[in-house]
């Protein structure tokens, strides 16, 4: 009787043992976790080297989003914008920036809208980040706080971009900031930052949600000179541009017919969602730009879209990851 009593008590011993051990196992993975992001340990994407002297433009798809990293000459990246911050797309941003392996990065997020700014905080928690440009006009929501909170608790520097400011690198590759004004701004759309990107001799236009609205009033400050954007050396002509990253994801909205006119792109960019429920890129849009004579290329077809620019020439691949 005493042996069976004994082998009863040792079996309750053992099942309270195995309970502790599974608690403490799963506390532990937990810890694990919380200390060590879950993307931290993706793979990275495989990416070709990119050649020497060369600068990559990559428009990620990242679903109803923006995202695009400027991968320079000398090694440092620009990332602007950085998807809604979703499971997905902070996924496809973060192995593909591991797949870069770039020296030192630099971000910007050109509108407080979440899906600009969404996956910034997952960017700074993961990557070296020297600055992070916030938008000029930000927003009282609770999401914006937590990228502000997200952003100073890394300790990046933090700055604004408005007309006139110059993001530039030593191999003459530089974004130069047309809109918006420094001070003044009412409309969250038409605040956000629109890059001109020069690089030996290719012209790209990066437009974030500005509207056409905006893109009338810049128009008619461009009547006053060719060179009214012109911020010192670095010089921006509109009428010059090879490339265009459109506005608000091909928005009915934006991307007027007179704007086209004056930018006359042989390629156009679009970032958007498959079957999105603002049913973007519009069809007007779509025809505005046919009719200007731009290649069209879209992340919802063609998921990552990169443009290689070297010696005066650049090119256009498609087929990455969606």
């Amino acid at each position: 009787m005493n042996g069976q009593r004994a082998s009863v008590r040792l079996g309750r011993i053992l099942r309270v043992l195995r309970a502790a051990l599974i608690c403490l196992a799963a506390c532990a993975v937990a810890l694990f976790f919380l200390i060590v992001p879950f993307r931290a340990l993706l793979p990275a994407d495989s990416i070709p080297a990119r050649r020497a002297g060369e600068l990559r433009l990559h428009f990620l798809s990242v679903g109803q989003g923006d995202c695009t990293v400027a991968e320079f000459p000398d090694g440092d990246a620009l990332v602007i914008d950085a998807g809604d911050g979703s499971f997905s797309s902070n996924e496809a941003i973060v192995r593909f920036l591991k797949g870069l392996d770039v020296s030192a990065l630099t971000l910007v997020a050109t509108h407080a809208d979440a899906d600009h700014y969404g996956g910034i905080p997952e960017i700074c928690r993961l990557f070296d980040v020297e600055t992070v440009y916030l938008p000029p006009f930000g927003s009282q929501t609770a999401a914006y706080r937590r990228l502000l909170a997200a952003v100073d608790a890394e300790g990046a520097a933090t700055d604004t971009l408005a007309r006139y400011d110059v993001i530039s690198r030593p191999s003459g590759a530089y974004a130069a900031c047309i809109s918006p004004h420094a001070a003044g701004e009412t409309d969250e759309n038409d605040a956000s930052v629109t890059l001109f990107l020069h690089y030996a001799g290719v012209n790209v236009l990066l437009c974030s949600d500005a509207g056409t609205a905006r893109e009338r009033e810049l128009l008619r400050e461009l009547a006053l000179g060719e060179d009214i954007f012109d911020s010192g050396a670095f010089r921006v002509r509109l009428a010059e541009t090879d490339i265009l990253k459109v506005a608000h994801h091909g928005s009915e909205y934006a991307t007027g017919a007179e704007w086209l006119s004056l930018l006359s792109p042989a390629a156009a960019v679009i970032s958007c969602g498959a079957g999105n429920s603002y049913h973007h890129p519009a069809g007007g849009t779509l025809s505005r730009l046919a009719a200007a004579g731009a290649q069209i290329y879209r992340t919802d077809e063609c998921g990552h879209i990169t443009v290689c620019i070297a010696d005066g020439e650049y090119t256009i691949t498609t087929g990455g990851a969606q």
